[in-house]
């Protein structure tokens, strides 16, 4: 596995991971025990490079982006659970398109975005690890990979106190959910196979797509498949978000 690619910012650094590109098979199958309607039906989706957080975004993270650039307006401890290593909580889409994906960029002069649904749920599968076909991201068992309601205390903890999956990413099951790029859509019939967003067009769909469970949500809600949305412009406790940068070779 090759080395994390290190961010260096103003006063903070993180880690994101290389998502080393394949096939995978996206959604449950039919008749999987838990699942629901929108996560059919499976089908085959091709993801290519791409470098995903190791962690979901920081407080700490957001603030140094924040005060780096305040011109872009982003408040800068905007969580209702503090700590500098608790994931960002209270963002909304809106937030981190118009504002923080802008300020970063700016900061350190790298294109990063969110990630797409596809590439949300392959990372969480272990990318080109996903043999194991675990039912959350690392484990069958949730308590040793995330933090929900039965184990969370009913709050966000720091991001890495658990186990990481194959790919070394954590949290992508419970502590927040994470926004993909993704517009909803209420199955996957006619979804993309190239592990492109979802968009409608021309006119965006009114929900986004969130992913990955949260804090205050039971297992049923942090297995990789399920899928949930919400308005872009909500903010709320239980959502946050992970950072996503195309792959650049040379």
């Amino acid at each position: 596995m090759p080395p994390p690619l290190l961010i260096d910012l103003p006063g903070y650094a993180f880690e994101m991971i290389l998502v080393h590109g394949g096939a995978f098979r996206m959604g449950s199958p039919e008749g999987a025990e838990g699942a629901y309607d929108d996560e059919y039906p499976a089908h085959d989706v091709t993801v290519k490079d791409f470098y995903l957080g190791r962690y979901p975004v920081t407080q700490a993270l957001w603030r140094a982006v924040a005060l780096a650039v305040p011109e872009f307006g982003l408040e800068p401890d905007p969580s209702g659970f503090k700590g500098d290593e608790r994931p960002v909580e209270n963002v909304s889409w809106n937030d981190i398109k118009k504002k923080f994906l802008p300020a970063i960029e700016k900061l350190t002069g790298r294109s990063f975005r969110l990630p797409t649904e596809s590439e949300w749920e392959y990372a969480a599968q272990g990318g080109p690890y996903h043999a194991e076909g675990y039912q959350y991201a690392g484990s069958d068992k949730l308590r040793e990979v995330g933090w929900y309601d039965d184990n969370s205390g009913n709050e966000t903890h720091p991001v890495g106190l658990l186990y990481p999956n194959a790919l070394g990413l954590y949290d992508m099951s419970g502590n927040v959910w994470e926004w993909c790029e993704d517009d909803w859509h209420s199955n996957y019939e006619g979804a993309p196979d190239d592990g492109s967003a979802w968009i409608e067009r021309p006119e965006r769909g009114g929900r986004r797509v969130r992913r990955g469970g949260s804090f205050f949500y039971g297992p049923q809600f942090c297995r990789v498949a399920y899928r949930l949305n919400d308005y872009p412009a909500t903010r709320h406790d239980g959502g946050g978000f992970r950072l996503a940068s195309p792959f650049q070779s040379g």
